[in-house]
């Protein structure tokens, strides 16, 4: 019986994993979407806003049940989360790549490490260190295998996406720590209530419902950010807690580097090729990940590891 739960255990840890994955490797062509005619901060406040409108009705229960001290770490992981990052990220998109986004992003692992070391008390086993080494190499590789190279002009917005995965490093390694045996549902839906009204206000004071709307392109931005909030951010998020309390911080942060794989597969569906180099790298990004999720054992009742 152990054996099968651990085995279902891990089943579910992977199918959690694919989804994320699949879901936020999508989000770098919703966000180019709603950036054809709105602003960075608009395309964020309404993926905020749709997230918070898709788990208000689960956020009364969640504050009922929620232990009221730790209501400032659910408020914290929404801001880290979430709301900063999506903003970040959309402004870093008006003048970067795509390509260089996710090579930026896929530094959430090495962020997750430093951050547990420094401020969490954790330790990263050595297997654990060299699966992230190994899969970051592979995704640097990765933009370069392709035909068009990578460009890496406008430095101080690539800044703004390094902000944003020192934000999600910091959030999971809180909730592994603090939120661990909060319900993940109730996370989500609790810590998105609280930013429904600042998102509101963003599209209010930028002139959004001013725009436009019913026609076609401004619609369609508007669906794309939506889609990008209900879907990319809502589910995702619940998800993502999910995954995180199942399999841990640093396997939770490696998500990260499936997002350019999913971002290839679009390129097939689009007509894009894709040479043997790329799937090289990929190889190198599974192997990366494979050693991460690789069990450890820990040597000493008292000793925390980041597994």
């Amino acid at each position: 019986m152990p054996k099968f739960c651990s085995l279902n255990k891990n089943f579910t840890g992977w199918l959690l994993f694919i989804l994320i994955s699949v879901i936020w490797g999508s989000s770098f062509i919703l966000m180019k979407i709603g950036l054809q005619t709105l602003t960075a901060y608009q395309v964020a406040a309404i993926r905020i806003l749709s997230a918070s409108v898709v788990l208000l009705p689960f956020a009364w229960k969640a504050f009922k049940n929620v232990e009221k001290k730790k209501m400032p770490q659910v408020i914290l992981s929404g801001l880290l989360g979430s709301f900063f990052p999506a903003f970040l990220f959309c402004i870093a998109e008006t003048r970067i790549s795509s390509s260089l986004t996710a090579i930026l992003n896929s530094l959430t692992p090495m962020f997750a490490i430093i951050a547990g070391v420094s401020f969490f008390g954790l330790k990263a086993a050595t297997k654990k260190i060299i699966g992230v080494i190994i899969g970051f190499a592979g995704l640097v590789l990765l933009p370069f295998a392709a035909q068009t190279g990578i460009d890496f002009k406008d430095v101080q917005y690539s800044l703004l996406v390094l902000i944003a995965t020192i934000c999600y490093a910091l959030n999971v390694n809180m909730v592994n720590r603090h939120l661990h045996n909060t319900p993940s549902l109730q996370i989500a839906s609790l810590a998105f209530s609280f930013l429904l009204l600042p998102a509101l206000i963003i599209l209010i004071a930028t002139g959004y419902f001013n725009l436009p709307l019913l026609t076609g392109k401004y619609l369609q931005s508007t669906l794309a950010a939506a889609t990008l909030g209900t879907i990319g951010t809502a589910i995702a998020s619940v998800l993502f807690y999910m995954l995180l309390k199942k399999t841990g911080v640093l396997f939770t942060s490696l998500v990260t580097y499936a997002i350019p794989v999913v971002a290839v597969m679009w390129g097939l569906l689009s007509g894009e090729s894709i040479t043997l180099a790329q799937v090289g790298c990929l190889a190198i990004i599974l192997a990366g990940v494979y050693l991460v999720n690789k069990k450890e054992k820990i040597i000493g009742p008292a000793e925390e590891v980041l597994l």
